[in-house]
């Protein structure tokens, strides 16, 4: 096998590793585990993420409509007091909704099953966050990722190319920049807008990690493209740059995201009164 194709193995390899990583561990992905009401096993798995301006359903499976259901919610991070829902028996599953909230709004939310003398509180330790949005249209998204996946696998490619008996950096260093910049720059400022209205909620004017990552991403190889056309010894700013952008797409997706303050939304509400 050529040297250049085991390359782009490995490279598309880390890529894809990197991204199911990144999708697996966020803080949208939806929270999986199972908990035991008096002699059985329930298996759940709770949305942390709702698009559109619909109610959002919330659903477990129950063996029989012996068992009771209860949902809580308030709004995250205010000091509300809890709402208390009775859930419906549907079809083997106790259902609940939790209503719609603006773009960015969080809810945080538990159930509690009861079956005869015996309850469960799901999950255990703390309440299920949920993060509201837009709808983002798929013409959107769709070209979004497989930018921001080829840009993801030239960088590696071009961090690999190092050991290539004669490397040539040029197209591959061109390639993760036109592809960081469509992906992250152009389709990504407007899904953030379909999704939480506004364009860019990184430095200066926000701490979205999603956007800072991509941004030091950016400039991590605009140095190297720099140093590519200056540096009598261009491969240190390549493979820095290689690597940064592997270990920022590593972060888990949207941690730190678009959050909206309810505290100072109910302080505007009042003022308008």
């Amino acid at each position: 096998m050529k040297k250049s194709i085991l390359f782009w193995i490995v490279a598309f390899v880390l890529t894809a590793g990197a991204g199911i990583y990144q999708r697996l561990t966020g803080p949208t992905y939806p929270l999986k585990g199972e908990t035991f009401l008096k002699d059985y096993k329930i298996n759940y798995s709770l949305d942390r993420s709702h698009s559109g301006s619909t109610h959002h359903l919330v659903k477990i499976k129950v063996r029989s409509d012996n068992v009771t259901g209860v949902l809580e919610w308030k709004r995250y991070k205010t000091n509300d007091n809890w709402h208390i829902q009775r859930m419906k028996y549907i079809d083997g599953e106790l259902v609940g909704s939790l209503p719609a909230q603006p773009p960015a709004g969080k809810l945080e939310y538990r159930i509690i099953l009861t079956d005869d003398e015996y309850q469960v509180l799901i999950p255990q330790d703390k309440p299920v966050v949920i993060r509201f949005k837009g709808d983002v249209p798929t013409y959107l998204l769709i070209p979004h990722v497989i930018f921001i996946f080829l840009a993801m696998l030239f960088s590696t490619r071009a961090g690999l190319e190092y050991f290539n008996t004669n490397p040539k950096y040029d197209k591959l260093v061109y390639l993760t920049l036109i592809f960081l910049i469509i992906g992250g720059f152009i389709f990504g400022p407007i899904m953030q807008y379909f999704a939480f209205g506004e364009f860019w909620t990184g430095i200066p004017f926000g701490i979205d990690l999603t956007d800072n990552k991509t941004l030091l991403a950016l400039i991590g190889w605009l140095v190297a493209f720099y140093k590519m056309k200056r540096s009598s010894k261009p491969y240190r700013w390549i493979i820095g740059a290689s690597v940064l952008m592997f270990v920022v797409f590593l972060i888990p997706h949207s941690v730190l995201g678009s959050e909206l303050d309810y505290n100072k939304l109910d302080q505007s509400i009042e003022m308008k009164k």
